[in-house]
């Protein structure tokens, strides 16, 4: 049961960073790709039915790791308090400038903080993660022990670096699929710049994090061979299959860092005193109760949202 429950917890986090991160792209490229004010109207458009229903798998990761997972919870809220902080109001302040862009005078003023509220979790999202697969300084009592600039080391701060590029060539691509005109050529010229960077970032984040697994290097290949593919159908004009390309890329990167991580949760720079599935795991009973409670809603959810996006499937058509 506690396998089930870290496996669907991966499933989550891949669905969020998917579908958050060309939200996430969006709002990076906004001051690159629109001219004028009818083109970023536009821009924000093209996630406007969609962002908010995108943040809910956050909270249901959130409420997942909480319910099955409570020790990791714990560990992981308490040690990246600041950091996980920060996403949050960088969220906050990014929902709040996508409500209230259109209600106001001083549009210049929200559209940066959609910038600023869409690069920050962008960034840190991808430090978060590479400090967990990689480990942090846990005593016995699994607390952390490190300080913020604990986190912010190198490699750290390299996962930031391909997160940032994974989500802003994600929402690239998906600008491309979602207008027509000027709009969308801009966004596959920045597709084209950003794509070999993106592959480079990643590939090296992935490597350096290694692992002795074999699956882990074949999902690595996997995310390497999706972002080429993202990158050729993108310089061939073929929207559609550039950001199915840019999509798998995003979900291989999770997938490798959750096998990375396996069985461990939470690994501490000494191993003693890593969490792992079984010693921060809730008692099987739980387990039991939210595995009949996410058979029955979770396909309600992926119904439901689906439905979203075929009713909002058509390009958008900006001046």
């Amino acid at each position: 049961m506690e396998t089930f429950w870290f496996l669907l917890i991966a499933v989550l986090w891949t669905g969020y960073f998917v579908l958050e991160g060309f939200d996430f792209g969006v709002g990076i490229l906004m001051p690159f790709v629109a001219r004028g004010e009818a083109q970023r109207r536009t821009v924000v458009r093209t996630i406007g039915p969609v962002w908010d229903g995108n943040e809910v798998w956050l909270l249901v990761a959130g409420g997942a790791t909480f319910a099955a997972f409570p020790e990791w919870y714990a560990t992981l809220f308490s040690g990246f308090y600041l950091p996980l902080f920060l996403i949050l109001l960088a969220l906050i302040l990014r929902g709040v400038a996508l409500e209230y862009r259109n209600k106001s005078d001083s549009q210049k003023g929200w559209d940066r903080a959609f910038f600023w509220g869409s690069l920050g979790p962008a960034v840190l999202w991808g430090v978060a993660f590479a400090n967990i697969a990689a480990g942090v300084p846990l005593d016995a009592d699994h607390e952390y022990t490190g300080t913020l600039f604990t986190l912010l080391n190198p490699f750290a701060l390299l996962g930031g670096l391909a997160t940032l590029l994974l989500f802003a060539q994600h929402g690239a691509v998906f600008l491309a699929l979602r207008t027509t005109g000027e709009l969308r050529e801009r966004a596959r010229r920045i597709a084209r710049v950003l794509g070999p960077l993106t592959v480079v970032a990643a590939a090296a984040f992935l490597v350096l994090l290694g692992s002795d697994k074999p699956a882990y290097w074949v999902i690595t290949g996997v995310a390497a061979a999706a972002l080429v593919a993202s990158l050729l159908a993108t310089v061939r004009g073929r929207d559609g299959w550039a950001f199915t390309g840019s999509a798998l890329a995003i979900a291989a990167l999770v997938a490798a860092l959750f096998t990375a991580l396996f069985p461990n949760v939470m690994p501490a720079l000494d191993p003693a005193n890593s969490l792992t599935i079984t010693n921060a795991a809730s008692s099987p009973y739980t387990l039991t109760v939210m595995t009949w409670v996410a058979v029955i809603f979770t396909p309600v959810v992926l119904v439901y949202q689906g439905w979203t996006y075929w009713v909002f499937r058509r390009r958008l058509t900006g001046a």
